[in-house]
């Protein structure tokens, strides 16, 4: 009696032992791939680097435009832009072909030569055709012979090119919706100039012989090292919407350092070329509403035809 209590005793703790190990040999069969799973430990973990917050950011209507004060840089105001504006993908297609439209608009395409009909001189022949042991020759002006006239030489020529215009407009928002993306947009207040000292400003004029421009130089130079906006941070386009007679001025000594230029003498390029891109508000407000030709329709709704996206709403 004994050894048969003592036999299913061993039975019943063998059967526990097989029901308590079983689940876990079905979880692992059954385990979640790590493809569909994620650790604990990430669940909770932020974005580690500036670049990974701004490639998940992805906004639906605007986009915020921090306005700073010129020299110092110092936030002022805040503004919300259309993403449509300033927030548009990298199209490289675009910027290619708005490059190439202004640089072939811009050949002068002025290089002449002269064929054997324009070179000066008589048109005779110049020695008989046989009897002289030479060769045969025709006139001064073939070109074959010194000082003749070119063959197949250029002429004055048009190399421009056609773009469609909403095409270009887009090429343009673009560039600046790049520069935006990479923290590379500053907006300034308007009215941006170079802060001189006073005594310097009151006595400027009475220089010579470039103590004007060299002192100009070395001020500037210190500003831009100060800013982050020199050469070491690839050099920093000014755009003004007029002449700023220090900043202009302090920027011609320093074509290593920068570029200051009005509204019209910017294209696609220039907003490519530097590092950073330091403009007025009432600029960048013209600029986009110079290039938006994509943007407006014609089609009246209700009777007023629909324009594009406005330009800037203050928000502080």
């Amino acid at each position: 009696m004994a050894a048969r209590t003592t036999g299913c005793l061993s039975e019943a703790l063998a059967a526990l032992r097989i029901s308590a190990t079983k689940p876990a040999t079905v979880s692992k069969i059954f385990a979640r791939s790590m493809a569909t799973e994620s650790p604990a430990s990430s669940i909770t973990k932020s974005a580690s680097t500036p670049q990974t917050i701004i490639q998940s950011w992805n906004p639906i209507a605007t986009v915020p435009v921090t306005i700073h004060s010129f020299p110092e840089l110092e936030p002022t105001a805040l503004e919300q832009w259309s993403v449509n504006h300033l927030y548009l993908p990298l199209r490289r297609d675009l910027l290619h072909s708005a490059v190439v439209f202004e640089g072939d608009n811009t050949r002068q395409g002025t290089a002449s030569s002269k064929t054997r009909y324009d070179v000066h001189g008589s048109h005779r022949k110049i020695r008989p055709q046989k009897g002289s042991g030479r060769a045969r020759l025709g006139t001064r002006q073939s070109p074959s012979i010194k000082g003749g006239g070119k063959v197949f030489g250029p002429h004055p020529r048009d190399f421009g090119t056609r773009l469609n215009r909403k095409v270009y407009d887009k090429a343009w928002r673009t560039a600046l919706s790049y520069r935006y993306r990479r923290g590379e947009l500053l907006v300034c207040e308007d009215g941006m100039e170079l802060a001189v000292p006073e005594d310097f400003a009151r006595v400027a004029h009475h220089f010579k012989d470039g103590l004007r421009e060299a002192y100009l130089e070395k001020y500037m130079r210190g500003v831009l090292g100060a800013l982050g906006l020199g050469r070491a941070d690839g050099r920093t386009l000014f755009v003004t919407g007029g002449r700023r007679d220090w900043l202009h001025a302090a920027m011609e000594q320093l074509p290593t350092e920068g570029r200051a230029l009005d509204l019209p003498d910017v294209d696609v390029k220039d907003l490519l070329e530097t590092g950073r891109i330091v403009l007025e508000r009432s600029v960048l407000k013209e600029m986009i509403e110079q290039h938006q030709s994509d943007l407006v329709t014609r089609i009246a709704v209700g009777g007023l035809p629909s324009t594009g996206s406005q330009a800037g709403e203050k928000v502080l």
